[in-house]
């Protein structure tokens, strides 16, 4: 080895450039001549572009069909089953059967009955109702089968609303428990002493009714009778039958509050205005309906303010294009 102070000295080369030390937090700044381990020298590489993505492969026709088939038929079933259960528990549609109703409802009229209503509030004058006779009009329902099977099969269909072998009405409420109701005072109903006016509602030439002296209205039980009061078989009618010709409480399915078919007929059943007096609120059952003439029913029967006799229909109808935007949206690969 040469003097290192001898400028003409030679000095022997290092085998390895020095690498400078790595930080802990990641590589240090490296030589510019330094190459990884197994690099070679020369051009640089040439750049391969990435692969561009596969285009999703779209599936056999007859695989999609059958796809759509079976996604189709679950929105089926599960908008009839939601149907069965809005049916049951929640609204149902009830036709028309007599002109008791007339001019407020037409034979053939279609309307929706509210069957939860009463769960919030009581019963009021003024509301249309719809009811069984069982336990005071008649005709009473047959005893239930022996045959377990058959007996636990039509109290499924009965629950549904697919199946009953019971008689509805349906008339307006004019008087609660414990209210006296009476005709005639000047020619008109009174309850509790309070003549009503019934002229926004009656058929056009009908009394209000033929006199009878007054009744008072059981506990558990209110009093009914049709608008077309000329041709109305109604609780004036039924006085010797188990109530007095007053209906029970618990045999009331609902409150029909909107009038769905035929178009021409298309429309809310508000209370009367007659019956917001506040002279009849002064009487036993006037506490509870304090104040339900007023709203009509119509705030606490918006849960079941939408035509959903029509739910599988409806539900087909809306769920059928998601199926399709969805069958039609391209999947992105990942």
């Amino acid at each position: 080895m040469g003097d290192p102070s001898d400028p003409d000295a030679f000095v022997g080369a290092r085998t390895q450039p020095v690498q400078p030390l790595e930080r802990s937090g990641g590589p240090g700044p490296r030589d510019p001549g330094w190459q990884a381990p197994g690099s070679q020298p020369g051009p640089a590489a040439e750049e391969v572009p990435e692969d561009e993505p596969d285009e999703p492969a779209s599936a056999p026709p007859g695989r999609q069909s059958k796809h759509f088939v079976r996604e189709l038929l679950i929105i089926v079933v599960v908008a009839a089953a939601l149907t069965l259960m809005v049916k049951a528990f929640i609204v149902q549609v009830y036709r028309i059967p007599s002109a008791s109703m007339e001019n407020t409802l037409q034979v053939g009229d279609r309307v929706l009955v509210n069957k939860v209503v009463y769960r919030f509030r009581g019963v009021a004058r003024g509301d249309i109702i719809v009811f069984s006779g069982q336990d005071s009009w008649g005709p009473d329902a047959p005893p239930p089968s022996s045959n377990g099977f058959v007996r636990l099969w039509d109290d499924m269909l009965s629950t549904v609303g697919l199946e009953s072998s019971q008689t509805y009405y349906i008339k307006r409420v004019i008087g609660l428990p414990g209210d006296r109701v009476a005709c005639c005072t000047d020619g008109k109903v009174t309850v509790n002493g309070v003549p009503l006016t019934e002229n926004s509602y009656l058929y056009a030439g009908d009394a209000p009714s033929f006199p009878f002296k007054a009744v008072t209205v059981p506990a558990g039980h209110v009093w009914v009778m049709g608008d077309h009061r000329g041709d109305s078989d109604d609780s004036r009618y039924h006085t010797a039958d188990p109530g007095g010709g007053a209906v029970p409480e618990n045999e009331i399915v609902g409150r029909a509050f909107l009038v769905i078919w035929p178009p021409s007929q298309f429309g809310d059943l508000p209370i009367p205005s007659t019956f917001s007096q506040a002279a009849l609120h002064a009487g036993p059952a006037g506490a509870a309906a304090i104040g339900v003439a007023d709203v009509g029913g119509t705030a606490l029967s918006v849960v079941a303010a939408v035509p959903v006799a029509g739910a599988a229909a409806g539900a087909g109808v809306l769920g059928a294009p998601l199926l399709l935007l969805r069958r039609r949206r391209p999947v992105k690969p990942r």
